[in-house]
């Protein structure tokens, strides 16, 4: 192989070299940085759960240990104190994160591949398959999304799948309406009338022309609604609708500490704090996209 052939390839794999020109772009934006900062500090708090939680999330130790109180019938130190039960609240938030992490991913996931599907059929067939799921999401978006939750938790049962089917249903049609807006734009464009001249499927078209081009919006609303799937399990573990105990659960140890929170207010103010904190990050992450997609 000669040396301008060597160099003219690539020294990087071109999905890692988009990878690259992505920090790049996010390190344009210190609110974008500061989101991801966020964010990448609970990802790593749930990946390392097992090694940063100092004691079993669900062990009864020491019941009303305040913050900084050392275990008193062994070794350790109870660093935001423990609950009614005495379980460690530290502990449990650590474990915690990987519940509102892996459920609030799964279900904005699912939330947005059927919205996706939806939207791309809606707004490129148009006709009678427009109508029909338009007239589908508008009925389910009358409804207020809280209680659409509850309604639908309350009939189904609590659990996590179940959470993951609740947010998929109330959330499809709204990123439905995204999507078929921007197909709406987009489908007109030269790139594919051409791919339509050359006898490209409509799912095709749809798939490789379109969402391609769409995603920009797309990822910023998706950093909004992960933002908003965290509250809504929070909320949910709140009402007692959320993960069954003993799950460490961020709303469900606000729920279960609501009675005594004037008493021992690091109960309820510490699992809030880790709610408000995530979704902080991922409004922040969401900002900073939208400000670097109005600089291009």
């Amino acid at each position: 192989m000669s040396a301008t052939d060597q160099t003219a390839r690539p020294l990087l794999p071109p999905r890692l070299m988009r990878f690259f020109r992505m920090i790049a772009l996010l390190r344009e934006s210190p609110i974008a940085m500061t989101g991801v900062a966020i964010i990448l500090f609970w990802v790593i708090v749930a990946v390392f759960a097992p090694l940063l939680a100092p004691f079993d999330p669900n062990a009864t130790l020491q019941p009303f240990a305040r913050p900084g109180t050392a275990y008193a019938a062994g070794r350790g130190t109870f660093w935001l104190g423990s609950d009614n039960l005495g379980r460690d609240i530290l502990s449990r938030i650590i474990w915690g994160s990987r519940t509102v992490l892996f459920y609030g991913f799964v279900a904005t996931a699912c939330a947005y591949a059927l919205g996706i599907l939806m939207g791309l059929a809606a707004g490129y067939y148009r006709g009678w398959l427009d109508e029909v799921l338009s007239r589908i999401g508008d009925i389910i978006l009358s409804f207020p999304i809280l209680v659409l939750y509850v309604v639908i938790i309350a009939t189904i049962g609590a659990s996590g799948i179940n959470i993951v089917l609740a947010v998929t249903f109330a959330s499809a049609p709204g990123i439905m309406r995204i999507v078929r807006g921007l197909v709406l734009e987009i489908r007109e464009r030269d790139y594919v009338a051409a791919a339509q001249m050359r006898g490209e499927s409509g799912w095709y078209i749809m798939f490789v022309e379109i969402l391609p081009n769409a995603r920009g919006p797309l990822i910023v609303d998706a950093c909004l609604r992960m933002g908003y799937v965290t509250i809504t399990i929070g909320v949910l573990g709140f009402l007692g609708l959320g993960l069954p105990p003993p799950d460490p659960d961020w709303g469900g140890m606000v729920n279960q500490a609501r009675s005594m929170a004037l008493a021992f207010p690091y109960m309820t103010v510490l699992p809030c704090i880790a709610i408000s904190s995530l979704v902080l990050g991922l409004n922040l992450l969401a900002d900073g996209l939208r400000e670097i997609s109005l600089r291009d």
